[in-house]
């Protein structure tokens, strides 16, 4: 039970003092200039402990730098790439803002003027959806250790990020691609184009587009994982840049898979990979090391794609979304392509490519129809007789 004592001070002056122990039964005080003052915050903190609500003042008076020094190192387990995208959230976004602010000072409001803010700032959606997710993760630290009552990001909204729009080239524009990938006009004094030919980058279009690996499971490729006498490639894992260097893992979905290759296209691994090793990349950059794909998009890939007269959106990943168009075109299956590209779920690959399947409603009708117009009655007699 909390008491209040009543007390003078040097100068004469009348203060009360809440006495209490918290959970763990150490002793607390709080001094109040009025009686009532006093006497509300004693049949709070009362009800507080009862319900287990109570909060350490000297945690909610920590700062938020200090929390986000906390939550750091539990983002660990993260993918390089996601604890890089976290960490400068944090440093160019939220410190700035909250490095020396009391996390029970952030309220709903503080959370709510931020995010129109740096909308209105012209931040895209996406940033702005990821400053609000790390704040939250932060803040949940400090709810859970018991610092604030309830976390102000919840109920918070972040404009919703528009889905990239998918550009799907045929095979003959992917070859196009491809030869413009391979054939670069040559820049005058130096530059990246010095060589009148990229076979590797024109095969490396190519790959992607008949085989709808991702670019970091292309990049991550070794020689032993192309299987050319089954026709078949083994995705095993997948390459990311962070912290400006590659970061290997495992692939997305933390499948592997055996994706099937085009007897063509085995043709030209098996000359591509003539003389390499089983542990060395099947792409490499013009150094012999592993393929910087962000260097390959700059200098190749996005000038080709100029040059081709494709739409300027056209994004590497939209190389898989064409390898997806190509095998519905031909029937397939839905359960194929998604084992093929390795999603986590078939309603993952309905979900992204359901509006490419037009074709199979209007055939399940006509075959229904045939059943309609094949089918007859049965005479009476015939069906006693059976029933008989």
């Amino acid at each position: 039970m909390a008491s209040i004592e009543r007390r003078q001070t040097s100068s004469g002056e009348t203060r009360w003092d809440v006495r209490y122990r918290d959970p763990d039964q150490r002793h607390r005080t709080r001094t109040f200039h009025r009686k009532a003052d006093a006497q509300k915050f004693a049949n709070v903190v009362e009800a507080d402990i009862a319900r287990g609500e109570w909060l350490d003042p000297g945690l909610g008076k920590e700062t938020f730098g200090d929390w986000a020094r906390r939550w750091q190192p539990t983002i660990a387990a993260l993918t390089p790439k996601t604890r890089e995208s976290y960490e400068s959230i944090l440093r160019c976004h939220l410190l700035p803002r909250f490095r020396d602010t009391p996390v029970y000072r952030i309220d709903h409001p503080t959370v709510v003027a931020l995010l129109a803010e740096l909308t209105s700032n012209g931040a895209a959606a996406g940033t702005v959806r990821n400053v609000r997710d790390v704040l939250r993760l932060i803040l949940e630290l400090s709810r859970r250790s018991g610092a604030i009552k309830a976390n102000p990001v919840e109920g918070a909204k972040a404009p919703k990020k528009p889905p990239a729009q998918m550009v799907f080239l045929n095979a003959d524009q992917i070859m196009t691609l491809a030869e413009e990938v391979t054939h670069p006009p040559i820049k005058r004094g130096g530059g990246e184009h010095r060589r009148r030919s990229y076979p590797e980058r024109g095969l490396y279009v190519r790959f992607a587009g008949f085989t709808g690996l991702r670019s970091g499971e292309i990049v991550a490729l070794s020689a032993e994982a192309v299987d050319l006498l089954h026709g078949r490639v083994h995705v095993l894992a997948s390459a990311t840049e962070a912290y400006g260097k590659l970061q290997f893992g495992p692939p997305k979905t933390y499948q592997r898979r055996a994706v099937p290759l085009p007897k063509s296209l085995v043709a030209e691994l098996t000359a591509h990979l003539a003389d390499k090793a089983s542990s060395d990349f099947v792409f490499t950059s013009s150094r012999g090391g592993p393929l910087r794909h962000s260097n390959f998009r700059a200098r190749h890939y996005k000038p080709a794609v100029v040059r081709a007269g494709f739409p300027e959106a056209t994004r590497f990943h939209d190389l898989r979304h064409s390898y997806a168009a190509m095998l519905i075109a031909e029937g397939a299956h839905p359960r194929a392509i998604m084992e093929r590209l390795g999603h986590s779920t078939i309603q993952v690959t309905l979900g992204t490519y359901g509006h490419l399947f037009p074709s199979l409603e209007a055939s399940l009708t006509e075959a229904l129809d045939d059943v309609y117009r094949g089918a007859e009655p049965v005479p009476t007699a015939e069906v006693r007789e059976i029933e008989g």
